[in-house]
């Protein structure tokens, strides 16, 4: 099954970025993502079969931060859920490409409810993105 087939719904993010060419860079070079249509103000892109868009809107608010397991975790944010060995090669993608962490990938509530490795980074325009794994899918939901 492809994640086209997938009975899972795929989502539509559409962000906002100061610079389309370096938004082309990161989410192209940097992140590997297949680029879709474009115009002078948009481009698509395929983030593992979801629709993502970057949109040139050059004015910002302020950003939040909320404390989570002892870091501040940038709001809003938005990312993915990989394979735990999908995530490490992720991290070292990120790490070659010379890639500022908001929070280094680390294991977060180890040994909890929802162990998860994860890691936040920033976009060029400063969207926050968080990528995650988790050993054992049925604690992507644990309350």
């Amino acid at each position: 099954m492809t994640v086209f087939d997938s009975p899972v719904p795929r989502f539509h993010l559409a962000v906002p970025v100061h610079d389309l060419a370096a938004a082309r860079r990161f989410y192209g070079d940097v992140l590997g993502l297949e680029q879709g249509r474009s115009a002078d103000t948009w481009v698509d892109w395929n983030l593992h079969g979801h629709q993502f868009v970057t949109h040139l809107a050059p004015e910002r608010t302020q950003r939040v931060h909320n404390p989570v397991d002892g870091h501040d975790v940038p709001v809003p944010h938005f990312g993915l859920i990989l394979t735990i060995p999908a995530f490490q090669g992720l991290a070292e993608r990120l790490r070659t490409a010379g890639i500022d962490f908001v929070i280094e990938p680390y294991v977060r509530f180890a040994g909890q409810k929802g162990e998860q490795w994860t890691m936040f980074l920033l976009d060029p325009a400063g969207n926050a993105l968080e990528f995650k794994a988790f050993a054992d899918d049925s604690q992507v939901f644990a309350a």
